[in-house]
């Protein structure tokens, strides 16, 4: 998919032209490391205003110093935890006094511990639902009129909610990640049949065997080793290659919403 991207756009950095997303102004959420990085750096590297949400505000400020330097000069970083809907209030207050109104919001952040059933720790449980499910719910619901807003307008609106194949792939240690997964896919498509027709695009992407960060602060020792098993075992996909895949699917005409993507290895068929 990363090599289709660069060669029709043919931008080494960014595998989108300079310019695509000009105009727009962007939130991401979980933009701190992963595919949030890596699709901030492509939606800036575009022309978009980019706003990023995170809770460490380090890596917050490391990466817009870096964008910044590539010669995007409206990047903010706003440390915030999405699971705190005061906070992710006030955050989208500073975004729009800075940036502007949103027309963009990738709903990123995410948390995937896995665990057999009979041993898990119920606290993952429960961050997995703050994060996965609720954070997400927050984060659409501060910026949703602010979407309405860019569609009544007749400019591209878009609500990107990261799932996952968990949705719909059993694997045996991660029942609850893959339930709040499943959550998300249903509530996506709920949302899409209620501001589609209102103009706010509203889609789901849906990566599977990406080499991320996700997963490394699991409890379970064992599961976290099956973890990198799994994705050594294959080819596996790059941050980078699912935000190309979400830039694709915003910038393409108001009119065309790609409602469900799924960024897999090829070996997976």
């Amino acid at each position: 998919m990363t090599d289709n991207l660069s060669n029709s756009f043919s931008l080494p950095v960014a595998g989108v032209p300079a310019g695509l997303l000009a105009g727009r102004v962007a939130v991401i959420t979980g933009a701190s490391a992963g595919i949030g990085a890596a699709t901030a750096r492509r939606f800036a590297a575009a022309g978009a205003a980019v706003a990023l949400l995170g809770r460490r505000s380090g890596l917050l400020d490391d990466l817009a110093a870096t964008l910044r330097e590539e010669g995007s000069a409206q990047v903010l970083p706003v440390a915030v935890d999405v699971t705190d809907p005061a906070a992710l209030t006030a955050a989208a207050s500073t975004i729009r006094a800075t940036l502007g109104r949103p027309d963009l919001v990738v709903a990123n952040a995410g948390v995937m511990l896995g665990a057999p059933f009979d041993e898990a720790d119920t606290a993952e449980w429960d961050q997995m639902i703050d994060v996965n499910l609720r954070g997400l719910l927050a984060t659409g619901q501060v910026f949703i009129a602010d979407l309405l807003d860019a569609a009544d307008a007749g400019r591209a609106a878009d609500l990107v909610n990261l799932g996952s194949i968990a949705a719909e792939v059993i694997f045996a240690d991660y029942p609850v990640y893959g339930a709040t997964k499943a959550a998300v896919t249903q509530l996506t498509r709920n949302l899409r049949a209620s501001l589609g027709p209102r103009g706010v695009r509203v889609r789901s992407v849906d990566p599977g065997f990406a080499i991320t960060e996700l997963g490394a602060d699991m409890a379970h020792e064992a599961t976290r080793v099956g973890l990198d098993e799994m994705r050594s075992a294959i080819t596996a996909i790059t941050a980078e290659d699912v935000a190309d895949a979400i830039t694709y699917s915003v910038a393409v005409p108001a009119r065309v919403n790609i409602a469900e993507l799924t960024v897999v290895p090829t070996q997976l068929g």
